[in-house]
């Protein structure tokens, strides 16, 4: 049996080393879900960022539910792969950012420990936007959350990345020490501004002085993050140890294209990210954070819902379809159409841009993993500049597509009658919803169209929208072959 990846030392020629001396590396961020997309994006930023200028930016990193991924970082030292795949090949650079990983709930007193610590100066964050308990029709904190519900009745011993948050800074305020900056890497809409209006419902519900200390001294900078990550397969362990000379079970998969553009608010200094290629700081990162949302998440999310139901297994199957890459090329200019103008952006070639990546031959993104959570992807991917579009008289025709494309995904089945999980976080309303609805697309339309706080007023009273999707839907649901629209 291969050696397992848990030093530097002796690794094959084909793999890329971290350029600085990990044995003089010391802790100062924080980070909590240690998914794919953190390992083939903040990571290696960060690895870039100690390599061009050093400093004590180590990483630790937190699993709030979960152990694997965890588990086989502790394993390996911290070490682990990013596999760089395009049509040219696949590179290796093994990322070395990473000192330390925890499990919240074996020692969710040391992880507290951690937060609490005058090193740990930035504690960031990409938990998918299901984690953070709020509640999708307010912008606000949502009471019902489990998380949300424990934690404020238990602030002293926290389950959630809110929780975790406020007693995390409390500590640090009732002893001197000086605040870290909560950074969101998350695809949510002003992720920033997001958490800092959820951890301040939450204070204000617990502790008066600790809300207005966090508000004063707390800077929540958002985010606006771009790197296509496929989850690991038995192809990816293996192009890694083949690449390595080592087994490494924490390996990840990406694209060569990355962007990060980040509000340069920190409370207590932050690694030179900016000394690496596709890091952006900026006053205000709105225009490019919705720039994205809508014309690569946007499409993402259409091309995703068509062609799991057309049984297109990745996406760049579904790019394979002439009439869908028209189809989401179209979409993309559309979005464009909502958006003011982004500084350094020229929106038809990063449309462009889009395109050839969605195609990129070398990168396995299935549709169904993109799908999952419509509910929280679906307000501001497509239903947010809908009703721009409407209100501005577009028809919105390809937002008719997604949303019709949703729907049918929702029904759970495919046009054989196999059945498939919903992944979705209400997944047991939908299926109420629809239950005993006849499959027809102005029934179960309505049904959904009906999902209290999805779908904004400006959609539902827009009677020529609502029978587009009603008219697209039943194509969908009669024809499995995704007639052409």
């Amino acid at each position: 049996m291969t050696e397992r990846l848990q030093t530097l030392s002796g690794l094959a020629p084909t793999a890329k080393l971290p350029a600085y001396d990990r044995s003089r590396l010391k802790s100062g961020i924080l980070h909590l879900g240690p998914g794919a997309f953190f390992r083939a994006h903040f990571a290696p930023f960060t690895d870039g960022a100690l390599a061009a200028a050093g400093g004590d930016w180590g990483i630790e990193v937190a699993s709030l539910r979960t152990a694997d991924v965890a588990d086989n970082l502790t394993a390996q030292n911290g070490l682990y792969t990013t596999l760089i795949r395009d049509t040219s090949g696949t590179k290796a650079e093994v990322i070395g950012s990473i000192l330390k990983a925890h499990v919240a709930p074996r020692d969710p007193a040391g992880l507290l420990a951690r937060l609490e610590d005058p090193d740990i100066r930035i504690v960031s964050m990409t938990v998918t936007e299901k984690a953070y308990g709020f509640d999708p029709a307010t912008g606000g904190l949502d009471l019902k959350h489990p998380d949300i519900v424990a934690d404020l009745a238990n602030r002293h011993a926290p389950r959630g990345v809110i929780g975790y948050l406020v007693e995390g800074l409390a500590r640090r305020r009732q002893k001197g020490i000086a605040p870290f900056t909560p950074l969101s890497c998350d695809n949510l809409p002003s992720n920033g501004a997001v958490l800092k209006r959820l951890v301040l419902e939450f204070t204000s519900r617990i502790d008066a002085e600790l809300h207005r200390w966090i508000e004063a001294n707390v800077p929540f900078p958002s985010t606006m993050v771009d790197r296509i990550t496929p989850a690991s397969t038995d192809a990816t362990y293996a192009d890694a140890e083949r690449l390595t000379g080592r087994t490494d079970l924490a390996a990840i998969e990406t694209e060569p294209f990355t962007q990060w553009v980040i509000e340069d608010h920190f409370a207590n200094g932050r690694p030179a990210w900016e000394k690496v290629r596709g890091a952006l700081m900026v006053e205000d990162v709105s225009a490019y954070e919705k720039m994205k949302l809508r014309m690569l998440n946007g499409a993402h999310s259409l091309l995703a819902y068509l062609g799991y139901i057309g049984g297109y297994e990745f996406i760049r199957d579904v790019m394979d379809d002439e009439a869908l890459a028209a189809l989401a090329y179209r979409h993309m200019h559309a979005a464009a159409r909502t958006l003011d103008a982004v500084p350094g952006i020229d929106l038809d070639a990063y449309a462009s841009e889009l395109i050839a990546r969605f195609a990129n031959k070398a990168i396995a993104h299935r549709t169904y993993q993109i799908a999952m959570d419509g509910t929280q992807k679906l307000p501001q991917r497509l239903l947010e500049p809908a009703c721009e579009a409407l209100a501005h008289g577009d028809r919105a025709e390809t937002y008719a597509i997604a949303v019709a494309a949703w729907m049918r995904y929702a029904l759970g089945e495919h046009g054989n009658g196999e059945r498939y999980e919903l992944r979705d976080p209400r997944a047991a309303e939908i299926a109420a919803l629809i239950a005993d609805v006849p499959r027809t697309g102005p029934a179960i339309s309505a049904a959904l169209f009906a999902l209290p706080g999805l779908f904004p007023a400006a959609l539902t009273r827009h009677r020529a929208w609502t029978q587009d999707v009603s008219d697209k839907l039943e194509i969908l649901i009669q024809d499995d072959r995704l007639p052409l629209f």
